[in-house]
């Protein structure tokens, strides 16, 4: 797909421009009615997300032997109570609807002979209710999604191009957008809605994708929005345990279907830390493998579904099979090594039960967002919907205003001659990954806080060319800021 679907009308005013090609980014662009000129923006191929990387499923009601108190209370449990109740209820009750029309709109989740979806179980559930298909549900989902919205005439595709900043005048956005050549360009638009997923590449062991950075987060910030609970980090307890920045994630529909979480010893140890043992929510499980490598004394943990049948599980898991055989591992014989990795984002921006930001025309949707549906820690395969629910949602609440468009003149900052040093990044990796690792270290984080803020005026202040990995260098650093300095204002250091 080229850079731009519509090349003749950039420049021009939106009435929704949606920033991220995530689930929620999609899902907002195909609920917009076909009288809504639509713009989607991705820096990245539209493919690249981490919706795409997900694997395990969608969770929904959608069978007479679960309900949605169920799913009500799983959900809340995991999130240790601290979710928004009114917004829990709206995802679990309204989220079907939104599977089923993936369905409808061609997305292949795996059936029975009898042709029902079929349901797995994962961490934190009590019953089986994950749809999926196969261990690669985002890729099928973000494909049809994508190939959907393409199809619609009112939807112009902005492809490799990032938002840098946005301003609010009037009753108007003006989105600046510099392209992966350095152009820079201005439209404008009558409502934003931030889909820019999470930030993971601020850890430098991360189950994201490329495009995690905070993006929309920073973005927010600045309009004055306001950002809530962006210490709330999930980390996944079974990525792969590999030499590489982004981790694969074994994900949890492989225990789900009866793999074992072992110790060094080859021992199941999980039932010591929780009545749940492997099946337990991913906190839960994080926290048990992190105690459990201090009795141990060692760092070696994995995965063992070596017991099921071997065609079972390679055509169960496709996906995950084929990654650990790039790694020379084959998981229908052999044990998988894993270890906990950062995964998801539950803070974020603070939106309400539309995802609205309080700024008229501004909302956030999907990870980015803080809609408080996963409290202190998600509820396995409960982002997708969310993504869905609230994409949804902000859709049905804008309002349709007609501007005749008005060239912006863009004020661009004279570039100065200096490139990023890409060390940069990685030393925001290491402080991220030193201080706040499943749990926080004061200490380090102190010490971290200090360096980011440094980081940031040096980057503020330093005369360099302001181009993709200029911005994204620099929100890198201001949303690990964010985390680190609401730790420290946490901290009891009594």
């Amino acid at each position: 797909m080229g850079l731009f679907k519509h090349p003749e009308v950039i420049l021009m005013h939106y009435d929704i421009t949606v920033i991220g090609s995530g689930i929620a980014g999609l899902y907002t662009c195909i609920s917009a009615e076909s009288e809504y000129n639509v713009l989607l923006i991705s820096k990245s191929d539209f493919l690249n997300s981490n919706t795409y990387l997900a694997q395990g499923g969608i969770a929904g009601v959608l069978a007479e032997d679960d309900s949605f108190e169920s799913h009500f209370d799983d959900t809340l449990k995991a999130g240790k109570s601290e979710n928004d109740k009114r917004a829990v209820e709206v995802m679990v009750k309204e989220g079907p609807q939104d599977i089923l029309r993936l369905k409808d709109i061609g997305v292949e989740f795996d059936t029975g002979s009898d042709g029902r979806l079929l349901r797995t179980l994962e961490g934190g559930h009590s019953i089986r209710r994950i749809v999926h298909c196969k261990d690669s549900t985002g890729k099928e989902v973000a494909q049809k999604l994508l190939g959907r919205v393409v199809d619609r005439q009112n939807i112009s595709l902005m492809e490799r191009t990032f938002v840098y900043d946005i301003e609010k005048r009037d009753d108007e956005f003006i989105v600046y957008l510099i392209d992966h050549k350095g152009h820079k360009q201005s439209v404008t638009s009558s409502n934003v809605v931030l889909a820019t997923g999470g930030i993971g590449k601020i850890y430098k062991n991360t189950t994201n994708s490329s495009v995690a950075t905070g993006d929309g987060i920073c973005l927010a910030r600045k309009l004055g929005a306001s950002i809530k609970k962006m210490s709330y980090i999930q980390f996944h307890p079974t990525a792969l345990d590999v030499e590489v920045e982004e981790r694969p994630l074994i994900s949890e529909a492989v225990r789900g279907e009866g793999a074992y979480l072992l110790n060094e010893r080859g021992q199941r140890f999980m039932h010591k830390y929780s009545p749940m043992a492997e099946l337990a929510p991913r906190d839960d499980v994080c926290k048990g493998i992190l105690a459990e490598a201090r009795i141990q004394g060692s760092n070696h943990f994995y995965l063992d579904i070596s017991h099921k049948d071997s065609d079972y599980v390679r055509k169960r898991f496709p996906y995950i099979y084929e990654k650990c055989m790039e790694w020379n591992i084959d998981m229908t014989r052999e044990r998988i090594p894993v270890y906990p990795c950062q995964h998801y984002l539950m803070g974020g921006i603070d939106v309400d039960i539309n995802s609205s930001t309080g700024i008229q025309g501004l909302y956030a949707v999907g990870e980015c967002s803080n809609t408080g549906v996963h409290g202190k820690n998600r509820l396995a395969s409960n982002s997708l919907l969310e993504g869905m629910v609230f994409s949804r949602r902000a859709v049905s609440t804008m309002k349709l205003q007609r501007h005749a468009y008005e060239k912006i003149d863009l004020a661009v900052k004279n570039d100065g001659v200096n490139h990023i040093d890409k060390g940069i990044k990685s030393e925001i990796m290491d402080i991220m990954q030193s201080s706040y690792f499943i749990e926080a270290d004061i200490e380090k984080s102190l010490r971290g806080v200090k360096r980011l803020g440094e980081i940031t005026s040096e980057l503020r202040e330093g005369s360099y060319r302001t181009d993709i990995e200029y911005y994204e260098t620099l929100n890198m650093a201001q949303v690990a800021s964010m985390i680190l300095g609401e730790i420290i204002e946490n901290a009891d250091f009594k």
